[in-house]
């Protein structure tokens, strides 16, 4: 007999201090409808990392992207005014803007040629003559919060939820002395896996406990005993002292400093820190057992002298990657079996594991109504 979502919520004990936890049981992992309670609770109502700044400086200047099956635009405004909008036409509901990026000094509809301005107003109709009780003021682009820190360009669905400075909290303060805002971008990865989005976080969070088994090239340049692992507000550190090896060339030649730095910012955000060096993982739910994971690449210097160098880092990256992806994959298999319900935390590297899935528990279990209406 299936569980209720209800005991579903109600099988993982989110007040178990680190050394008496659990992980999240497997079926949160799996069932329909903890993915549409998280689209509910979690990822429409949290800030979510949806462009560059670097892609909004000129008014006209525009990214698309879609958060918790919503499409939307950012674009900078004549008055250099950065907004979000819903990307759905007013008149019948088409995408507005159907390039991943690019520049308009109009947003117009491909699909009866509604216009909107910058700013989201309506500006033309065509062939509308002889509506009546029709305001062209009521009918622009709806409106989406928007804003930016560091390097990054954030919305949040939900009107009501507080500003990202409150959101991000400790974070900011933490991140501030890398400067990660001098960094330039220079390359993107793209990898579809099958996996719940969770298991690759717990798998970022797992305070390099797999590290050594899994990626022996980084491994080489951690000081893994002296790896720390901090929570904070809604984020972990992970750091590390570097060392030199030449034991992996490419990992060694790429991934330099005095210490490695690893942020995860709840819910699906992390910001990867070397010398010169930064790579952002961002990871897109698809369905309970699929999940999208976007890389971007920065760097000190991106000049076509130092093409190759960036190339060969972001190589190794990959290498990271996909050595994480079939562990992954091999997870989401795993938790599908009857032999496996959850399993225990270790104190010493899972701290922040464990402060996710309390976070996301408070999250899931914050509005029952929305709990009854997943299971529908």
């Amino acid at each position: 007999m299936q569980m209720s979502i209800e005991q579903i919520l109600s099988s993982y004990n989110d007040h178990a201090p680190l050394a008496e936890a659990s992980t999240i049981p497997a079926s949160w992992y799996v069932d329909a409808r903890i993915a549409e309670l998280e689209r509910l609770n979690v990822f429409s109502r949290t800030w979510q990392l949806v462009a560059r700044t670097d892609q909004l400086r000129q008014p006209g200047d525009f990214v698309t992207a879609r958060l918790a099956g919503e499409p939307v635009v950012i674009v900078r405004g004549d008055d250099r005014v950065l907004r979000a909008f819903f990307n759905v036409c007013r008149h019948h509901a088409a995408a507005v803007v159907t390039q991943a990026c690019g520049h308009s000094s109009i947003l117009q509809c491909p699909y009866h040629g509604w216009k909107y301005g910058l700013d989201g107003s309506l500006k033309g109709m065509p062939e509308f003559d002889g509506v009546k009780g029709f305001e062209r003021s009521d009918n622009g682009l709806v409106p989406i919060r928007v804003e930016t820190w560091e390097c990054f360009v954030f919305v949040n669905l939900d009107p009501q939820t507080p500003p990202l400075c409150e959101f991000l909290g400790g974070l900011i303060s933490r991140v501030a002395p890398l400067e990660i805002s001098k960094l330039r971008y220079f390359d993107r990865r793209r990898y579809e896996i099958g996996c719940n989005w969770k298991v690759f976080v717990d798998n970022y969070l797992d305070g390099g406990y797999h590290v050594p088994h899994l990626h022996k090239g980084l491994s080489s340049v951690l000081d893994y005993r002296q790896y720390t692992i901090e929570n904070e507000d809604r984020y972990c550190l992970q750091s590390s002292p570097m060392v030199t090896s030449e034991e992996d060339a490419a990992t060694g030649a790429t991934r330099k400093g005095d210490r490695a730095w690893y942020f995860w910012q709840y819910p699906n955000l992390m910001i990867n820190c070397y010398a010169g060096y930064m790579d952002t993982n961002y990871v897109i739910p698809v369905d309970a057992d699929h999940c999208t994971v976007i890389f971007d690449f920065y760097f000190s210097e991106v000049s076509e002298a130092r093409r190759e160098f960036n190339a060969q880092s972001v190589n190794v990256g990959n290498r990271v990657q996909e050595e994480d992806l079939g562990i992954c994959e091999d997870v989401q298999r795993g938790l599908k079996s009857r032999a496996y319900g959850a399993g225990r935390l270790s104190v010493r590297r899972e701290a922040g594991e464990h402060l996710f899935h309390c976070l996301l528990a408070a999250d899931l279990k914050r509005n029952p109504t929305l709990a009854i209406a997943a299971a529908d």
